[in-house]
């Protein structure tokens, strides 16, 4: 017979997506959504400069509503982006 404490266990979850216990995979955040207004200053930030100093990120960060973060990986994905455009021609 199986005590209280067994019968009360939640069935181990194998396909990865819940791991919560040990070492596994972080749940991720939702995918950000820009807005029109925070696309058209991100893109024309990135015309003027490719790459963003602290300040720079945390100015324009605090200006659209955004975390550091946010335009961090956006910048990131943009030169990412670009550079594979480029190599293309």
């Amino acid at each position: 017979l199986p005590t209280s404490a067994e019968a009360e266990k939640p069935p181990a979850v194998s396909n990865g997506d819940l791991r919560l216990g040990g070492k596994g995979k972080k749940l991720r955040k939702p995918r950000t959504i820009y807005s029109s207004v925070q696309l058209q200053a991100l893109n024309q930030r990135f015309q003027q400069t490719q790459y963003l100093a602290l300040p720079e990120r945390a100015e324009l960060a605090a200006q659209l509503g955004l975390t550091q973060t946010q335009v961090k990986i956006w910048f990131q994905n943009k030169r990412s982006k670009y550079k594979k455009i480029m190599k293309q021609g």
